[in-house]
């Protein structure tokens, strides 16, 4: 459940937008630069942001700031909320988005398989990107299951690849020079007592990855939840996506990771083949 309290001054500390480099031109164009920079740090907090903290983020006079955000709250791409002071993401933001995953075939493609997944396996299936220049996954669409105890994670939740299951899959698809960049961005942080802290361990979990067609969270982004998941490719054999299902670990225990495991790849391979691609690493 989202915290509605403010967080303090010290978690606010992350890295200014820098604006120098694309603000020597065309006075219309250093205004949308400024304007997206100012919705890229709206978006990274789902709490809101204070004008001083945009301000402070973007590295722009307050005066400033606020011209861009009142313009943006006209045409709807951020809100303003009286009650907390805060601005946060607009309907009109969210619209914008939402155009990205119906220009992407592998959304509706994969729906059918997803549903069929959850009805087979009875848990939450999932369907993620990854946002390789940050090292994260971003949810793209979701079929709950009928349980009354359900894992949710929301098309636009986005988590660190490496202690995910959609992630690890995606990972283990890329080239070592890919992984080693992405973990470079993120490190190996700590995030419950199994999330997987060491390089070498890592290597070796991506290698279990391509051996066995899917990948495991164990518990390793939150607690009590188990994930199973596998990529999906394009017709290079690239990872393009990634499909899983998500429920309690007493749903999903020990003796039953290598059936869902094979579900999950089955689904995987199935979507892959609908969208034209293929998977180089396995058959």
């Amino acid at each position: 459940m989202k915290s509605s309290s403010r967080k303090s001054g010290a978690s606010k500390s992350a890295p200014k937008t820098s604006l120098k480099s694309r603000s020597s031109g065309d006075g219309q164009i250093q205004s949308v630069a400024r304007a997206i920079s100012i919705l890229n740090a709206i978006a990274e907090d789902e709490q809101g942001l204070t004008l001083a903290e945009i301000s402070e983020k973007v590295g722009l006079p307050p005066s400033t700031t606020h011209r861009h955000l009142t313009t943006m709250q006209e045409e709807r791409f951020v809100r303003f909320e009286v009650e907390t002071g805060v601005w946060l993401i607009g309907v009109q933001a969210f619209l914008t988005g939402s155009a990205f995953i119906g220009s992407r075939d592998v959304a509706s493609i994969a729906r059918p398989f997803m549903r069929r997944l959850m009805e087979a396996s009875g848990e939450t299936v999932n369907l993620a990107i990854a946002d390789e220049a940050r090292g994260y996954v971003i949810y793209l669409a979701q079929v709950e299951c009928k349980h009354m105890m359900r894992a949710i994670s929301r098309p636009g939740e986005q988590i660190p690849m490496y202690c995910s299951a959609v992630g690890k899959a995606l990972l283990a698809e890329m080239s070592k020079a890919g992984v080693a960049t992405i973990l470079q961005k993120t490190g190996l942080k700590r995030i419950t007592d199994r999330t997987i802290t060491s390089p070498a361990s890592m290597r070796a979990e991506l290698k279990k990855i391509r051996g066995d067609g899917y990948a495991v969270d164990d518990e390793e982004h939150a607690g009590g939840l188990r994930c199973i998941a596998s990529a999906l490719c394009n017709e290079y054999g690239e990872p393009m996506a990634a499909i899983s299902m998500l429920g309690p670990a007493a749903r999903i225990p020990n003796g039953k990771i290598a059936e869902f495991g094979t579900l999950v790849k089955e689904a995987a391979a199935a979507i892959t083949a609908a969208i034209g691609g293929c998977n180089a690493s396995r058959p």
